[in-house]
């Protein structure tokens, strides 16, 4: 693999799964491994109860999908019977390779898990150790996300309410200045965990 636009999609999708080496990726569905080849990735899925499952290694082409997709496309390919046809299907390492057509096959929605998965990811960097801005978390009901937050320098913990079926991407990259306006705060007497609460469930 030379090819840098290739090595980055990899490296993507890579750390991108990481998170379903804990849990199952469908029913009875756990991922064994992402494995490269040239122009797109391999996901080695084992299917079955137990160790003498079969594992089958989905190729994904690096062009046909953002890596995003790759869990909601699995999930759906995973979910039900799937025909595919003779050039779809070979052989490596011991393990039946089926090469996926990600355009053909709209993605399973992701799970409120893997929003706030999303999520979390985004505001937590190793880089920000010395001074963190997200230090906490709590999953409510109907698709809400609490999220405690610290400004830098500034005392007191934000606890943060969103909802994991709106406009993530825009909210996470305007959260820091969101949680300024006081127009979203309001007391929260029922958490002892922040001394203020944002609500942007509306936003």
């Amino acid at each position: 693999m030379t090819d840098p636009e290739d090595r980055q999609q990899q490296a993507a999708v890579t750390r991108l799964l990481l998170y379903y080496l804990n849990a199952p990726i469908a029913e009875n569905c756990r991922l064994h491994g992402v494995l490269p080849t040239p122009g797109a990735v391999r996901i080695a899925i084992q299917a079955g109860d137990d160790e003498e499952g079969d594992t089958f290694l989905y190729e994904i082409p690096h062009d046909a999908v953002a890596p995003y997709y790759i869990p909601g496309i699995l999930r759906t390919v995973l979910a039900g019977t799937q025909l595919y046809g003779s050039s779809d299907i070979s052989e490596a390492m011991g393990m039946t390779v089926i090469r996926l057509h990600p355009e053909e096959i709209t993605p399973d929605p992701e799970p409120e898990q893997g929003q706030a998965l999303t999520v979390l990811r985004a505001l937590s960097s190793p880089d920000d150790d010395e001074h963190p801005f997200l230090i906490g978390f709590l999953m409510l009901d109907n698709s809400r996300l609490r999220l405690y937050v610290q400004r830098p320098e500034q005392p007191g913990v934000i606890g943060v309410d969103i909802l994991l079926t709106g406009p993530l991407t825009a909210l996470i990259a305007s959260l820091p200045t969101l949680i300024d306006e006081e127009q979203y705060q309001q007391p929260a007497p029922d958490d002892p965990h922040c001394d203020l609460l944002a609500d942007l469930t509306n936003w």
